[in-house]
């Protein structure tokens, strides 16, 4: 999966912060590096464009999967990047499960789409978009036909995802969504895995958990290796691996300054060092 790791660093999917500059996330924590996983589509700007694209589209559910896969399949069959990190994903789905198992493939809103179509579309098997209100609707392989979808007894599905943290997505939609149908997602295949707790806790729920890559010290180390980071910069990445909570407190007590420069900082920065202190999140 080493050229998967590669495309992660060229299309700028995974960037890491700048030494003693973590990135501020919404969540009103900090952290040393930011996942865009949908930019391996090829590049930021045909990403971003596909998203909003895909925004654009969302008012009628019936008609959309079909124009998103017509915007897949054009990238698949005319960027290089993308369509090598597709075909990898086909043929690790094909090594690690029995493709006659699968009845249909799913993805959720949104991002799971740049993926999840057109690998239902190779695979030959029927797509089920499942919306964030826990809405479906189910399209043959090639897209031809949409419907909404209320029932598919005892189906078995794969669920393809673009990137898997905690699993709340799993958890709060797409494995109720598919139990709504009287149907189980029993396979999940995403390009990566930030490996905090998300694979196990769908496993708990009896599904199979596949990823391409995994965020951990080896990618961190490939990161050293390239030249993207050098030898401070991979110290906080593996300290925030092995205790992110513990690892940013102590950032943020021996370098007070950085607390200090997002509450003047633009105001969306202002907002998440908000967060962090009328929380303590960090038990400061």
């Amino acid at each position: 999966m080493s050229d998967i790791m590669s495309y992660l660093f060229e299309t700028s999917a995974i960037r890491f912060c700048e030494e003693n500059k973590p990135f501020w996330y919404t969540s009103g924590k900090i952290g040393p590096y930011f996942i865009n996983t949908h930019f391996v589509y090829g590049n930021e700007k045909d990403a971003v464009e596909l998203l909003s694209f895909i925004d654009e589209c969302l008012a009628d559910k019936i008609t959309l999967p079909k124009k998103v896969f017509e915007k897949v399949l054009v990238q698949y069959q005319n960027n290089e990047i993308y369509k090598n990190v597709i075909d990898t994903m086909l043929k690790y789905i094909e090594d690690n499960i029995d493709i006659s198992e699968i009845d249909c493939v799913s993805g959720g809103e949104r991002r799971d789409w740049f993926f999840s179509n057109i690998i239902a579309y190779l695979l030959k098997k029927p797509h089920i978009s499942i919306y964030k209100d826990l809405s479906t609707v189910i399209s043959d392989s090639n897209f031809e036909s949409t419907e909404v979808v209320t029932s598919l007894e005892n189906k078995k599905v794969l669920h393809v995802a673009d990137l898997i943290t905690v699993a709340s997505s799993y958890i709060r939609a797409w494995i109720p969504a598919i139990k709504n149908l009287g149907a189980n997602i029993c396979w999940s295949c995403v390009v990566v895995d930030r490996m905090q707790g998300g694979k196990d806790k769908i496993e708990a729920e009896g599904i199979k958990s596949l990823s391409l890559v995994q965020v951990d010290t080896e990618l961190f180390k490939k990161a050293l290796d390239m030249g993207i980071i050098n030898e401070a910069q991979l110290e906080m990445l593996n300290g925030f691996f092995k205790d992110p909570d513990n690892t940013m407190r102590e950032f943020l007590i021996n370098h007070p300054e950085f607390l200090e420069n997002a509450l003047k900082a633009d105001e969306k920065t202002q907002k998440r060092a908000r967060l962090l202190i009328d929380g303590n999140l960090y038990n400061l």
